[in-house]
């Protein structure tokens, strides 16, 4: 499925307002992390890393700011968000600021501005979870770019639930023009930034 100039020009705006916008949440960041890697000697390291992720196909690299402990990074096996459940394998940074508040997934901003994600779609899996969907015969990941939210991360439920909202979301992309689903997309992060200003919580 090819991707509408559109929604693609939505992409890049958004993303590069945001980024402007969000300068100082991230100079904030970076001054946290600092001190927290002074104070704290296991919390050390690199405050970005890169995840493997399938996104319209393609495997690429997700940017993320770092909320897990070194060591406990070292074991995540390209999917670090099992090991974020347990606040312990969390550095201080990552419990009380980035997490609860969705902080580190600012950098994928940088994705979607590379092209590598879009504003709104199926959130990127690994490719082990991808490989697990295409042999039971559920392809929608191959067909349009991931997003860094969409109808699954604004809904509780279980992952089934979550696989019918993505494949809801697609097929609402083939039936939509392009400024059609521009629409689409905007309803989509104005619910999502509600539902952070909420403190509800997004299904990731």
């Amino acid at each position: 499925m090819s991707r509408p100039l559109a929604k693609r020009l939505l992409d890049v705006a958004v993303s590069a307002a945001l980024l402007l916008l969000l300068s100082p949440v991230i100079a904030f960041v970076l001054v946290a992390f600092a001190l927290d890697a002074a104070f704290e000697g296991r919390d050390r390291g690199s405050l970005f890393y890169r995840e493997p992720r399938i996104s319209r196909g393609r495997t690429f690299g997700l940017l993320k700011f770092r909320t897990l402990r070194t060591d406990v990074l070292a074991r995540a096996g390209g999917h670090a968000r099992l090991l974020e459940a347990d606040p312990a394998n969390l550095t201080w940074l990552g419990r009380r600021i980035l997490k609860p508040w969705y902080v580190d997934e600012v950098p994928q901003l940088w994705n979607i501005l590379r092209g590598d994600l879009s504003l709104v779609g199926p959130r990127p899996w690994p490719p082990q979870l991808v490989e697990q969907q295409r042999a039971e015969g559920v392809t929608y990941r191959d067909e349009v770019p991931a997003g860094l939210t969409g109808l699954a991360q604004l809904t509780k439920g279980s992952d089934q639930r979550y696989a019918d909202l993505d494949i809801a979301y697609v097929e609402r992309c083939r039936a939509l023009g392009g400024w059609g689903l521009v629409r689409y997309d905007l309803a989509i992060v104005f619910r999502t930034i509600r539902v952070i200003a909420r403190g509800e919580g997004l299904s990731y």
